[in-house]
């Protein structure tokens, strides 16, 4: 492919060699360079690109596209490009380069700070349901039909996310649905890509290590609603106090979902217990097996997702009604002997725990003990830890403190920041155990027949990273082995 057709839409700075030059492949990772290859020099968060174009020289580009001043000297066998962003230039690259393959497909994005992944997941499923082939870009997989492709990150970077799809249109996809990250957003990842639509969850504070303020971090989720083109369609929570602002400035058609307000997607929810949801969703009335209010947000999400793709309504919620949610949310298993429910949740932030335990409290007969296990990840927004520890102890009969991913941080030093949340009350409720195995475990000792257990923070993750050392550690495997213990 010829350098011109590559650099496509790319706001450019200047340009010393030749643009008719062929390219073979486009990369910014100066280690996956070959013979023939653009470099693309990305200012990113841990590593600078820039830094690493006489390697990328070395390894056989042909082309230097960067962002700063003060390059090497140019070599007349080469071509540089300089632009006005890196980041975005490598997306519009990328999009160019693997054939414009959002253009063939019909993309939905999926953004919001809770339940991403689970409107993605049941959009897939439905999908794939009505008889289409679908792809799915999420945290916990990506997939192409029934083939799981790993995820790395919740949106990959703008060349392997592109190529993914251009892999997609390959293999037959008609509908791709793919959880949009505000990371992703603010670095041009997803940039250029044409969506068929977008949908709004919710948005509480999260990522604040990274976006500094919530001001920012509510600006970057709306730029991609600012993104969409006038054929395409925006759907939004109207019960968000912030779910009109994401759509006030889109070019998109609107659309709202609601179990409070008047919307076009409407929903009531009838019962909620551990077999499902009876809701009334636009006049009609559906049993779902997801469970919870926060789930009936999430149905109705998809939902509208669906219609607004032009599927029946009828034939959507009868697909709809048989749908399991995403691995890691709300999974629940039941020992056989005493009935302890113990429920495995990617809770990770305040609002989604306490999403969580509300749930519980509903699905409560009255006489059972709640008892959570919770911890918070290493290298993340700190200031969420006394704030999760204290809406456990709040909504828990007892709460054992233990490790989720530390990472480079000392476990011990996160329990302690968790611990600086809680009221003299609250302390007299929990213990801290570092061991999140031995955790899980005394939780599941403590809890009577009927109780119910709640091991939140980790979900889809099947690892813990200590030290930089990661081990297999999966919580729903644990639960189920200390369940079979005591069924014995």
């Amino acid at each position: 492919m010829l350098l011109q057709d590559v650099l496509y839409k790319v706001a450019i700075r200047s340009v010393a060699g030749n643009t008719s030059v062929e390219v073979n492949d486009i990369q910014i990772d100066s280690r996956k360079i070959k013979p023939g290859a653009v470099f693309i020099a990305v200012k990113g968060v841990a590593a600078d690109g820039h830094q690493f174009i006489e390697k990328a020289i070395e390894n056989g580009a042909v082309v230097i596209v960067y962002e700063e001043s003060g390059l090497p000297t140019p070599d007349s066998r080469l071509t540089y490009v300089q632009v006005e962003n890196s980041g975005s230039a490598a997306a519009y690259m990328a999009n160019n380069f693997f054939g414009r393959p959002s253009e063939k497909i019909k993309l939905v994005g999926v953004t919001g700070t809770n339940g991403k992944t689970t409107i993605a997941t049941l959009l897939f499923k439905l999908f794939t349901r009505l008889g289409y082939k679908c792809g799915l870009l999420s945290t916990v997989e990506n997939q192409i039909g029934l083939t799981v492709v790993p995820a790395t990150h919740t949106t990959p970077d703008a060349i392997s996310l592109n190529q993914l799809l251009s892999q997609m249109v390959n293999e037959g996809c008609t509908h791709v649905f793919m959880e949009t990250s505000s990371h992703a957003i603010h670095q041009h990842r997803v940039t250029g890509l044409q969506y068929a639509g977008g949908v709004f969850s919710n948005i509480t504070h999260d990522h604040l290590d990274y976006h500094q303020t919530f001001d920012e971090y509510i600006r970057v989720k709306k730029a991609f609603f600012d993104s969409l083109s006038s054929s395409a369609f925006a759907i939004s929570n109207a019960d968000d106090k912030r779910g009109t602002v994401m759509l006030q400035n889109t070019s998109a058609k609107k659309f709202y979902y609601s179990l409070k307000t008047v919307a076009e997607f409407k929903g009531k929810i009838l019962d909620n217990s551990l077999s499902g949801l009876m809701m009334i969703v636009n006049d009609v009335e559906v049993h779902f097996r997801l469970i919870g209010e926060f789930n009936a947000y999430n149905l109705l999400a998809v939902f509208g997702t669906a219609v607004c793709l032009g599927e029946e309504k009828q034939e959507v919620l009868t697909a709809m009604s048989i749908l399991t949610g995403a691995e890691g949310r709300f999974d629940y298993m039941v020992s056989a002997k005493d009935k302890v429910i113990a429920i495995v949740d990617y809770a990770h932030t305040p609002d989604a725990l306490l999403n969580v335990l509300a749930t519980i409290k509903k699905l409560k007969k009255g006489f059972e003990q709640v008892i959570t296990v919770v911890g918070c990840g290493g290298d993340r927004d700190r200031t969420k830890r006394p704030v999760m520890a204290a809406a456990a102890c709040e909504h828990s009969d007892k709460v054992i403190l233990t490790s989720d991913n530390p990472r480079s941080e000392d476990p011990a030093q996160i329990i302690k920041d968790m611990e600086e949340g809680l009221s003299a009350a609250a302390k007299r409720k929990y213990i801290s155990i570092v061991d999140r195995k031995e955790a899980i475990k005394t939780a599941i000792s403590l809890a009577k027949p009927e109780d119910i257990i709640l091991v939140a923070g980790k979900g889809h993750e099947k690892y813990q990273e200590i030290k930089g050392v990661r081990s297999h550690f999966d919580d729903k495997e644990i639960v189920k082995e200390f369940f079979e213990l005591l069924d014995k």
